[in-house]
């Protein structure tokens, strides 16, 4: 397994998820999205793995103003301007290669080797 768990320092979910592979065991690595966000390659990938731009967006963000701009651009700029943004990404987003999920999914990782 090559996990990779991209979140924010604060978030309790992301403590959670950092917690779950540290019990098990499991090497992870960090990646704080306030600081340094996620690559376009890194974001095309989990996008195809969860199953769209929309899943990875968080509604209940603290910048309501970001995210009413991204809900209403235009289809093909609203990823530059969430990559832009990645404090609009709901976390924790956990990445197993080709797999991945969005917020806190012990069932699914446990299926994964």
């Amino acid at each position: 397994m090559n996990i990779q768990i991209f979140g924010k320092s604060k978030c309790f979910d992301t403590k959670k998820a950092q917690r779950y592979f540290k019990e098990r065991n499991i090497p992870f690595q960090f990646i704080d999205m306030a600081q340094k966000g996620m690559s376009k390659g890194e974001y095309n990938s989990v996008k195809q793995a969860v199953g769209g731009m929309d899943k990875l967006i968080d509604e209940k963000t603290k910048d309501q103003q970001t995210y009413l701009l991204i809900k209403y651009l235009a289809e093909e700029d609203k990823e530059e301007k969430l990559l832009e943004n990645p404090k609009l990404f709901k976390t924790p987003i956990v990445r197993n290669g080709k797999k991945a999920t969005v917020g806190y999914e012990p069932d699914i990782w446990k299926t994964w080797d």
